[in-house]
């Protein structure tokens, strides 16, 4: 979270519409912060000077593929939730890239913004719990429950 109190978001997307859309989609919903940019290289170095609880990344991209963008993201932020947005419907691709890199969420365009906005929302508390956790100090009786609530 930032200095508002809200779960931020970095939304990477080589097509400026889409992240002007989805930059849209957040500011009306009001409960989320998000930072978009359009080359992966600046998400990069965004990555390595800001927190962030989720980062949604397109897939095919030019400059660098959304699955490697998010590998290395997952270097410097392990603890932030990964989604993958994509609009090519390979299943292979998204339970590899599940697998591989710790894949969140795959979402495929189009998307339903009120879906969208409770996988963001979902993801941004998964990121704040796992926060939480690395930085309990002996009373996590509380946090393991508010885990199991949410897994179950």
């Amino acid at each position: 979270m930032n200095d508002t109190g809200k779960p931020q978001i970095l939304l990477v997307d080589d097509e400026p519409m889409i992240t002007r859309t989805l930059e849209a989609v957040l500011r009306m919903d009001g409960n989320l912060e998000c930072i978009a940019v359009n080359r992966p290289a600046e998400g990069l170095d965004l990555l390595k000077s800001d927190r962030f609880d989720v980062i949604l990344s397109d897939f095919i991209m030019p400059e660098l593929d959304g699955l490697e963008f998010l590998r290395q993201a997952r270097r410097i932020q392990p603890e932030a939730s990964r989604i993958l947005l994509t609009g090519y419907a390979d299943k292979e691709s998204a339970i590899r890239s599940i697998n591989e890199i710790g894949l969140y969420q795959y979402i495929e365009k189009p998307w339903d913004n009120r879906q969208l906005l409770m996988i963001l929302r979902n993801a941004a508390e998964r990121a704040s719990l796992l926060r939480r956790l690395n930085n309990s100090a002996g009373s996590d009786r509380e946090l393991r429950q508010q885990i199991w609530k949410m897994l179950i």
